[in-house]
C-alpha cells in the first residue's frame, strides 16, 4: 500500500511594530510555533507602525497586499502576530476571503495537542474557552472556524453552539476542578516540607533544553524534542547527586513571547511549583542569537506569577553548539554555568552550585550514633539531608542538617 503524506497547511505570517528586525525575530518565532502546530509558514509580511489599526491590525492597504499573496502563493490562511480582536478578526477574514489566525491561537491549537494528563487538559480547556468568551461578539462566520486551528484540533466541533453562558458555567467548573488540583499539590509540598526534601523548580524559555536537562539528571523519560512546548505537563523526579545527597527537580511548561495572560492564568497551578520552590534553575540556550531577549521574558513572567526574591542559578545549556568562547553572563542570577545536557558536559558543576544554596544555613555532620539515638537521626532527616550506615558500634550519620540541630552534636 502506498501512503500518502499529510499535506500541510500553509500560512502567511503578519505582524507590526516599529523595529523591523525585533519583528522579523518575533514572526520566526511564529513560523515555530506554526510549524510545532503542523502548519508551514511560508511567507513574512511586516508593517511599521506605532499602533495598532482598529479595524483590520494593519492598514487596510497592506491588508489588500496580503490578499494578492495570498492568491498568488496558494496559501491556506494567514497568522497574525498579536492577538486579535474579534471584530478585527471578522473584517480581516472578510476582506481575505481565507482562514485568519492569531498568536493566541496557534499557541492554544499546540497546547491543545501536546496536553497529556488530566490536568493538563483542565487547563487547556480553560484557556481555550476564556479565550472564545471574550471572541463571541461581532464573530460572524469566523466563529465556525474558531475551534479548527491548523488541522482539527482546538475546542473542537462540539463546541460551537456554546453560548456565552453556558461557557462561563463551564469556566467556572474548571476554575474548581482546578483549585481541587491546587489543594492536592499544597498537601503535597507540605509533606515534602516536613520531610526537610530541597525543591529544585527548572524554568525557562520555551526549547532552551530543560526536559534534556532533567532527563540527563533523573532519566526521567519525558519527551524532549526540538520544537516549541514540546511538553506542557510538570514532571518531578528524585535527583540523587554525586555525595549521596537527593533533591527534587521539577520540569515546567517553557515561557514564550506575547505569552497571552489568559494562558498564564489558566496555567498557575502548574507554575506554582517554581513559586514553592527553594531554587529557580534557569535554562538558557546559549547557542540562540536572541537569548538575551529570551532571558527578559522569563524573568517578566516569572515577576507576572509573584515569582521574586528566591535563589536563581542561571543554566547557559547547549555550550557545545558555541563555535567561540563567549562570556556568558546573568547579572541577575545569582550564579551562572555552561553546560551541555545533551553531552551531559558541566553536570558537576551545576551540583556544587546548587549543593552551596542546599547548604545555606546548615552544617556537615559526621558522627556515630547509638542505636537508641535512632529518634534524633529521624530528627535529622526532617531538618536535613543525611546518609546513614548501621556498623557494630552504632549508626553512622553524615550529610547536612539544620544548625541549630546540627551544633548540638558537633
Amino acid at each position: 500500500m502506498q501512503e500518502t503524506a499529510k499535506i500541510k497547511e500553509k500560512f502567511i505570517l503578519a505582524g507590526i511594530g516599529t523595529d523591523e528586525e525585533e519583528v522579523s525575530i518575533s514572526l520566526d518565532e511564529l513560523g515555530e510555533l506554526v510549524k510545532t502546530a503542523g502548519g508551514e509558514g511560508i511567507l513574512k509580511v511586516i508593517q511599521i507602525r506605532e499602533n495598532r489599526h482598529p479595524q483590520t491590525y494593519m492598514g487596510t492597504g497592506k491588508i489588500e497586499e496580503i490578499s494578492q499573496q495570498v492568491s498568488l502563493m496558494e496559501a491556506d490562511g494567514v497568522v497574525f502576530d498579536d492577538e486579535l480582536s474579534a471584530s478585527q478578526m471578522s473584517r480581516i477574514e472578510e476582506m481575505l476571503g481565507c482562514k485568519v489566525m492569531d498568536r493566541t491561537m496557534v499557541i492554544l491549537d499546540i497546547f491543545a495537542a501536546h496536553a497529556l494528563s488530566a490536568e493538563g487538559s483542565i487547563q487547556v480547556e480553560l484557556a481555550q474557552l476564556q479565550y472564545r468568551a471574550t471572541h463571541l461578539i461581532g464573530m460572524g462566520k469566523v466563529l465556525s472556524r474558531l475551534g479548527g486551528g491548523i488541522g482539527t484540533r482546538g475546542p473542537g466541533e462540539k463546541k460551537l453552539e456554546i453560548d456565552r453562558r453556558r461557557i462561563h458555567e463551564r469556566i467556572s467548573q474548571l476554575k474548581r476542578e482546578l483549585k481541587e488540583v491546587e489543594k492536592h499539590r499544597g498537601v503535597t509540598r507540605a509533606r515534602r516540607s516536613r520531610n526537610g526534601e530541597f525543591c529544585v523548580s527548572i524554568v525557562g524559555y520555551t526549547n532552551a533544553g530543560k526536559s534534556t536537562l532533567l532527563n540527563t539528571l533523573t532519566g526521567a523519560g519525558i519527551l524532549a524534542e526540538d520544537m516549541l512546548f514540546a511538553t506542557l505537563d510538570p514532571t518531578t523526579r528524585e535527583y540523587k547527586m554525586r555525595d549521596g545527597e537527593k533533591m527534587l527537580l521539577t520540569d515546567t511548561v517553557g515561557f514564550i513571547r506575547k505569552l497571552p495572560h489568559n494562558l498564564i492564568d489558566a496555567f498557575k497551578s502548574t507554575l506554582e511549583e517554581a513559586v514553592h520552590a527553594d531554587l529557580i534553575l534557569h535554562v538558557v540556550d546559549a547557542a540562540d542569537p536572541d537569548r538575551d531577549a529570551h532571558m527578559d521574558t522569563v524573568y517578566r513572567t516569572l515577576s507576572e506569577l509573584g515569582i521574586q526574591g528566591k535563589p536563581v542559578i542561571t543554566v547557559f545549556n547547549k555550550a557545545d553548539l558555541l563555535t567561540d568562547q563567549l562570556i556568558l553572563w546573568d547579572p541577575r542570577a545569582d550564579r551562572s554555568v555552561r553546560i551541555s545536557a545533551k553531552e551531559g558536559t558541566g553536570i558537576e558543576k551545576l551540583e556544587d552550585a546548587i549543593a552551596r544554596f542546599m547548604h545555606e544555613g546548615m552544617v556537615y555532620i559526621e558522627k556515630i550514633f547509638a542505636f537508641s539515638d535512632a529518634s534524633i537521626i529521624s530528627r535529622m532527616h526532617e531538618s536535613g539531608n543525611i546518609v546513614e550506615e548501621y556498623r557494630e558500634d552504632g549508626i553512622f550519620v553524615k550529610g547536612y542538617v539544620k544548625k541549630e540541630l546540627g551544633t548540638m552534636f558537633l
